[in-house]
Protein backbone atom coordinates (compact mmCIF):
# COMPACT_ATOMS: atom_id res chain seq x y z
CA UNK A 1 0.00 0.00 0.00
CA UNK A 2 1.35 3.24 -1.10
CA UNK A 3 1.88 6.30 1.77
CA UNK A 4 -1.13 8.45 1.29
CA UNK A 5 0.32 11.52 -0.28
CA UNK A 6 -0.64 14.95 1.29
CA UNK A 7 -2.94 16.73 -1.00
CA UNK A 8 -1.57 19.55 -3.37
CA UNK A 9 -1.50 22.90 -2.24
CA UNK A 10 -3.19 25.32 -4.90
CA UNK A 11 -0.92 28.33 -6.00
CA UNK A 12 -3.15 31.01 -5.25
CA UNK A 13 -3.26 29.69 -1.48
CA UNK A 14 0.50 29.61 -1.27
CA UNK A 15 0.86 32.89 -2.23
CA UNK A 16 -1.95 34.06 0.08
CA UNK A 17 -0.34 32.58 3.02
CA UNK A 18 3.04 33.49 2.04
CA UNK A 19 1.31 37.41 1.26
CA UNK A 20 -0.51 37.58 5.07
CA UNK A 21 2.69 36.10 6.49
CA UNK A 22 5.21 38.26 5.30
CA UNK A 23 7.46 40.29 7.53
CA UNK A 24 7.04 43.43 4.80
CA UNK A 25 3.90 45.37 4.50
CA UNK A 26 2.24 44.88 1.22
CA UNK A 27 -0.38 47.36 0.11
CA UNK A 28 -1.70 47.29 -3.12
CA UNK A 29 -3.95 50.54 -5.05
CA UNK A 30 -5.94 50.86 -8.45
CA UNK A 31 -5.09 53.53 -11.07
CA UNK A 32 -7.15 55.69 -9.24
CA UNK A 33 -4.64 55.46 -6.16
CA UNK A 34 -7.82 53.75 -4.15
CA UNK A 35 -6.26 51.15 -2.13
CA UNK A 36 -7.71 47.58 -2.77
CA UNK A 37 -5.52 45.25 -0.56
CA UNK A 38 -3.14 45.64 2.40
CA UNK A 39 -1.62 42.64 4.48
CA UNK A 40 -1.49 42.64 7.96
CA UNK A 41 2.12 43.67 8.34
CA UNK A 42 1.04 46.99 7.15
CA UNK A 43 -0.58 47.54 10.76
CA UNK A 44 2.60 46.73 12.65
CA UNK A 45 4.31 49.48 10.19
CA UNK A 46 1.82 52.22 9.70
CA UNK A 47 -1.06 51.83 12.65
CA UNK A 48 -3.84 50.56 10.62
CA UNK A 49 -5.18 47.31 10.02
CA UNK A 50 -6.51 46.03 6.47
CA UNK A 51 -9.71 46.78 6.73
CA UNK A 52 -9.21 50.45 8.03
CA UNK A 53 -7.35 51.17 4.87
CA UNK A 54 -9.02 48.99 1.86
CA UNK A 55 -11.47 51.36 0.14
CA UNK A 56 -9.51 54.24 0.85
CA UNK A 57 -7.20 56.75 -1.28
CA UNK A 58 -3.61 56.23 -0.70
CA UNK A 59 -3.39 59.75 0.08
CA UNK A 60 -4.71 58.54 3.92
CA UNK A 61 -0.94 57.65 4.48
CA UNK A 62 0.47 60.02 2.49
CA UNK A 63 2.27 63.55 4.19
CA UNK A 64 0.08 66.28 2.82
CA UNK A 65 3.26 68.25 2.13
CA UNK A 66 3.87 65.15 -0.69
CA UNK A 67 0.36 64.41 -2.13
CA UNK A 68 0.80 66.82 -4.99
CA UNK A 69 4.22 64.69 -5.82
CA UNK A 70 2.35 61.54 -5.68
CA UNK A 71 -0.76 62.15 -7.60
CA UNK A 72 1.30 63.76 -10.76
CA UNK A 73 3.74 60.81 -10.49
CA UNK A 74 1.24 57.93 -11.19
CA UNK A 75 -0.75 60.50 -13.82
CA UNK A 76 2.22 60.53 -15.62
CA UNK A 77 2.99 57.22 -15.15
CA UNK A 78 -0.37 55.96 -16.35
CA UNK A 79 -0.19 58.28 -19.48
CA UNK A 80 3.50 57.96 -20.28
CA UNK A 81 3.92 54.31 -19.19
CA UNK A 82 7.65 55.96 -18.63
CA UNK A 83 9.28 55.85 -14.52
CA UNK A 84 10.79 59.20 -13.14
CA UNK A 85 12.65 57.27 -10.48
CA UNK A 86 13.39 54.01 -9.19
CA UNK A 87 10.93 51.70 -8.13
CA UNK A 88 13.23 49.65 -6.65
CA UNK A 89 14.00 50.54 -2.64
CA UNK A 90 12.03 54.42 -2.77
CA UNK A 91 12.78 56.33 0.33
CA UNK A 92 9.64 57.86 1.53
CA UNK A 93 7.93 58.94 4.33
CA UNK A 94 4.78 57.18 5.25
CA UNK A 95 2.03 58.85 7.58
CA UNK A 96 1.19 56.66 10.73
CA UNK A 97 -2.37 56.66 12.19
CA UNK A 98 -1.09 58.74 14.75
CA UNK A 99 -0.18 61.45 12.68
CA UNK A 100 3.20 60.98 13.25
CA UNK A 101 5.83 60.18 9.78
CA UNK A 102 7.39 56.95 9.26
CA UNK A 103 10.74 56.61 7.37
CA UNK A 104 9.82 53.50 4.43
CA UNK A 105 11.76 51.85 2.01
CA UNK A 106 8.94 50.79 -0.59
CA UNK A 107 9.81 48.84 -3.77
CA UNK A 108 7.01 48.81 -6.68
CA UNK A 109 5.83 46.59 -8.95
CA UNK A 110 3.02 47.22 -11.42
CA UNK A 111 0.57 43.95 -12.46
CA UNK A 112 -2.56 43.61 -14.21
CA UNK A 113 -5.84 41.33 -13.05
CA UNK A 114 -8.95 41.12 -14.77
CA UNK A 115 -7.69 43.82 -16.97
CA UNK A 116 -7.43 46.80 -14.49
CA UNK A 117 -4.24 48.03 -13.78
CA UNK A 118 -2.85 47.23 -9.85
CA UNK A 119 0.37 49.03 -8.24
CA UNK A 120 1.84 47.03 -5.26
CA UNK A 121 4.54 48.65 -3.16
CA UNK A 122 6.35 46.45 -0.75
CA UNK A 123 6.95 48.17 2.12
CA UNK A 124 9.79 48.34 5.28
CA UNK A 125 9.89 50.51 8.22
CA UNK A 126 13.52 51.70 8.51
CA UNK A 127 12.85 53.70 11.66
CA UNK A 128 15.97 52.03 13.40
CA UNK A 129 18.05 51.94 10.40
CA UNK A 130 17.87 56.26 10.09
CA UNK A 131 18.56 56.24 14.29
CA UNK A 132 22.17 54.33 13.40
CA UNK A 133 22.92 56.45 10.81
CA UNK A 134 21.85 59.31 13.14
CA UNK A 135 24.22 57.71 15.76
CA UNK A 136 26.72 57.41 13.44
CA UNK A 137 27.09 60.57 12.07
CA UNK A 138 27.00 62.19 16.00
CA UNK A 139 29.75 59.96 16.77
CA UNK A 140 31.36 61.31 13.30
CA UNK A 141 30.90 64.99 14.37
CA UNK A 142 32.37 64.59 17.53
CA UNK A 143 35.23 62.79 16.47
CA UNK A 144 35.85 65.52 13.96
CA UNK A 145 35.65 67.80 16.82
CA UNK A 146 38.42 66.28 18.71
CA UNK A 147 40.42 65.70 15.06
CA UNK A 148 40.05 69.68 15.69
CA UNK A 149 41.54 70.12 19.20
CA UNK A 150 44.56 67.91 18.60
CA UNK A 151 45.52 69.82 15.57
CA UNK A 152 44.99 73.16 16.87
CA UNK A 153 45.34 73.16 20.69
CA UNK A 154 47.91 70.41 20.76
CA UNK A 155 49.98 69.61 18.28
CA UNK A 156 50.22 73.71 16.98
CA UNK A 157 51.93 74.03 20.57
CA UNK A 158 53.69 70.75 20.77
CA UNK A 159 55.65 71.96 17.34
CA UNK A 160 56.50 74.77 19.39
CA UNK A 161 58.03 73.32 21.91
CA UNK A 162 59.48 70.47 20.48
CA UNK A 163 61.24 73.43 18.39
CA UNK A 164 62.42 75.58 20.95
CA UNK A 165 63.79 71.99 23.01
CA UNK A 166 65.28 70.84 19.66
CA UNK A 167 67.30 74.93 19.76
CA UNK A 168 68.43 74.01 23.36
CA UNK A 169 69.54 70.08 22.83
CA UNK A 170 71.68 71.93 19.68
CA UNK A 171 73.37 74.37 22.76
CA UNK A 172 73.96 71.82 25.38
CA UNK A 173 73.36 68.25 23.86
CA UNK A 174 71.87 67.36 27.34
CA UNK A 175 70.70 63.42 27.80
CA UNK A 176 67.74 65.44 29.54
CA UNK A 177 66.63 67.10 26.60
CA UNK A 178 67.45 64.27 24.43
CA UNK A 179 64.83 62.48 26.38
CA UNK A 180 62.49 65.26 25.79
CA UNK A 181 62.56 65.45 22.29
CA UNK A 182 62.04 61.72 22.45
CA UNK A 183 58.90 61.68 24.44
CA UNK A 184 57.50 65.00 22.34
CA UNK A 185 58.11 62.81 19.00
CA UNK A 186 56.08 60.17 20.52
CA UNK A 187 53.39 62.41 21.61
CA UNK A 188 53.42 64.03 17.98
CA UNK A 189 53.29 59.82 16.65
CA UNK A 190 50.06 59.35 18.83
CA UNK A 191 48.53 62.37 17.80
CA UNK A 192 48.85 61.64 14.30
CA UNK A 193 47.71 57.88 14.92
CA UNK A 194 44.30 59.69 16.89
CA UNK A 195 43.70 62.06 13.42
CA UNK A 196 43.95 59.00 11.30
CA UNK A 197 41.60 57.03 13.51
CA UNK A 198 39.46 59.63 13.99
CA UNK A 199 38.64 58.70 9.81
CA UNK A 200 37.50 55.33 10.68
CA UNK A 201 34.29 55.41 9.42
CA UNK A 202 34.70 57.41 6.49
CA UNK A 203 34.33 56.00 3.67
CA UNK A 204 37.30 55.89 1.22
CA UNK A 205 38.03 58.51 -0.46
CA UNK A 206 37.81 58.89 -4.76
CA UNK A 207 39.64 56.14 -5.99
CA UNK A 208 42.33 56.78 -9.26
CA UNK A 209 44.66 54.22 -11.13
CA UNK A 210 48.16 54.10 -8.96
CA UNK A 211 50.91 53.88 -9.52
CA UNK A 212 52.35 51.19 -7.22
CA UNK A 213 56.04 51.64 -7.32
CA UNK A 214 55.89 55.32 -7.24
CA UNK A 215 53.68 55.28 -4.13
CA UNK A 216 56.13 52.54 -2.00
CA UNK A 217 59.01 55.23 -2.95
CA UNK A 218 57.00 58.73 -2.03
CA UNK A 219 55.74 56.48 1.20
CA UNK A 220 59.48 55.40 2.03
CA UNK A 221 60.68 58.52 1.47
CA UNK A 222 58.89 60.20 4.35
CA UNK A 223 59.14 57.40 6.86
CA UNK A 224 62.21 57.40 9.50
CA UNK A 225 63.86 54.30 7.56
CA UNK A 226 67.20 54.66 9.21
CA UNK A 227 69.44 52.36 7.82
CA UNK A 228 67.00 50.12 6.59
CA UNK A 229 66.75 49.03 2.81
CA UNK A 230 64.06 48.43 -0.06
CA UNK A 231 63.68 45.66 -2.55
CA UNK A 232 61.02 46.27 -4.86
CA UNK A 233 59.99 43.14 -7.33
CA UNK A 234 60.53 44.48 -11.29
CA UNK A 235 56.80 44.83 -12.01
CA UNK A 236 53.98 45.56 -9.54
CA UNK A 237 51.09 47.65 -11.77
CA UNK A 238 48.75 49.72 -10.58
CA UNK A 239 45.87 49.39 -8.50
CA UNK A 240 42.50 51.77 -8.47
CA UNK A 241 42.72 52.98 -4.84
CA UNK A 242 42.64 56.82 -2.92
CA UNK A 243 46.03 57.18 -3.54
CA UNK A 244 46.37 59.36 -0.59
CA UNK A 245 45.18 56.41 2.04
CA UNK A 246 46.82 54.09 0.16
CA UNK A 247 49.84 56.09 1.02
CA UNK A 248 49.20 56.21 4.54
CA UNK A 249 48.59 52.22 4.77
CA UNK A 250 52.54 51.87 2.83
CA UNK A 251 53.93 54.12 5.46
CA UNK A 252 52.40 52.76 8.41
CA UNK A 253 53.62 48.86 7.55
CA UNK A 254 57.01 50.50 6.34
CA UNK A 255 57.55 52.23 10.04
CA UNK A 256 55.82 48.75 11.49
CA UNK A 257 58.64 46.78 9.94
CA UNK A 258 61.48 49.31 11.08
CA UNK A 259 61.07 49.57 14.52
CA UNK A 260 60.65 45.63 14.82
CA UNK A 261 63.39 44.31 12.34
CA UNK A 262 66.09 46.46 13.33
CA UNK A 263 67.70 49.45 11.77
CA UNK A 264 69.82 47.74 9.58
CA UNK A 265 66.32 45.94 7.88
CA UNK A 266 65.49 44.61 4.40
CA UNK A 267 61.92 45.46 3.43
CA UNK A 268 60.66 43.48 0.37
CA UNK A 269 57.73 44.44 -1.72
CA UNK A 270 56.21 42.29 -4.56
CA UNK A 271 53.16 41.36 -6.24
CA UNK A 272 50.72 38.38 -5.38
CA UNK A 273 50.11 35.62 -7.77
CA UNK A 274 48.40 36.55 -10.70
CA UNK A 275 48.62 39.74 -9.66
CA UNK A 276 45.80 39.92 -6.78
CA UNK A 277 47.96 41.42 -4.51
CA UNK A 278 50.99 42.85 -2.75
CA UNK A 279 53.31 41.54 -0.23
CA UNK A 280 55.67 43.39 2.77
CA UNK A 281 58.20 41.45 4.13
CA UNK A 282 60.99 42.20 6.25
CA UNK A 283 64.04 40.11 7.73
CA UNK A 284 63.21 40.57 11.60
CA UNK A 285 61.66 38.28 13.87
CA UNK A 286 58.69 38.18 12.53
CA UNK A 287 55.22 38.09 14.33
CA UNK A 288 54.45 35.13 16.88
CA UNK A 289 51.58 33.22 15.84
CA UNK A 290 49.51 33.60 18.64
CA UNK A 291 49.43 36.77 18.64
CA UNK A 292 48.64 37.53 15.00
CA UNK A 293 44.71 37.61 15.26
CA UNK A 294 45.01 40.77 18.16
CA UNK A 295 47.97 42.57 16.18
CA UNK A 296 45.07 45.40 14.46
CA UNK A 297 43.48 46.11 17.32
CA UNK A 298 43.41 49.55 18.70
CA UNK A 299 46.43 50.03 21.13
CA UNK A 300 47.78 46.60 20.77
CA UNK A 301 51.27 46.75 20.53
CA UNK A 302 54.39 44.49 20.97
CA UNK A 303 56.87 47.23 22.28
CA UNK A 304 56.90 49.76 25.00
CA UNK A 305 57.01 52.87 22.48
CA UNK A 306 54.61 51.83 20.20
CA UNK A 307 51.45 53.97 19.78
CA UNK A 308 49.54 50.61 19.37
CA UNK A 309 47.67 52.17 16.64
CA UNK A 310 49.52 51.88 13.33
CA UNK A 311 48.38 48.60 12.31
CA UNK A 312 44.60 49.51 13.52
CA UNK A 313 44.96 52.23 11.04
CA UNK A 314 46.70 49.73 8.34
CA UNK A 315 43.23 47.58 8.78
CA UNK A 316 40.80 50.46 8.34
CA UNK A 317 42.39 51.25 5.26
CA UNK A 318 42.45 48.15 3.80
CA UNK A 319 38.62 47.50 4.86
CA UNK A 320 37.93 50.51 3.43
CA UNK A 321 38.72 49.66 -0.28
CA UNK A 322 36.85 46.57 0.23
CA UNK A 323 40.46 44.40 0.22
CA UNK A 324 41.39 41.76 2.95
CA UNK A 325 45.12 41.77 5.24
CA UNK A 326 46.87 38.59 6.45
CA UNK A 327 50.06 38.19 8.43
CA UNK A 328 52.33 35.09 8.08
CA UNK A 329 56.07 34.38 8.07
CA UNK A 330 58.42 35.64 5.35
CA UNK A 331 60.63 33.97 3.13
CA UNK A 332 63.68 35.07 6.13
CA UNK A 333 61.93 34.52 8.91
CA UNK A 334 60.47 38.14 9.42
CA UNK A 335 56.96 39.57 9.25
CA UNK A 336 54.91 39.40 5.92
CA UNK A 337 51.86 41.21 5.48
CA UNK A 338 49.44 40.33 2.40
CA UNK A 339 46.75 42.67 0.84
CA UNK A 340 44.55 40.92 -1.30
CA UNK A 341 42.64 43.22 -3.45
Amino acid sequence: MKDAQPPPISADDFYQTLVENAAEGMLTIDSDSNIVYANPAVEDILGYAPAELIGSSKMKIIPERLEPVHVAALASYVATGERNIDWDGIELPALHKDGREVPTLISLREHEHNGEQYFTGIIRDITEQRQRESQLQEQKDRLNEFADILTHDIRNPLSIAYGYTEIAHEQSESPELERALASLARIDDLVSDILALSKRGEVVGETESVDIRECLHASWSSVETQQATLQLDDDLGVIAADKSRFQELLENLFRNAVEHAGAGATVTVGSLPDDTGLYIEDDGPGIAEPIRSEIFTHGYSTTADGTGYGLSIVSQIVEGHGWDIAVTTGSEGGARFEITW
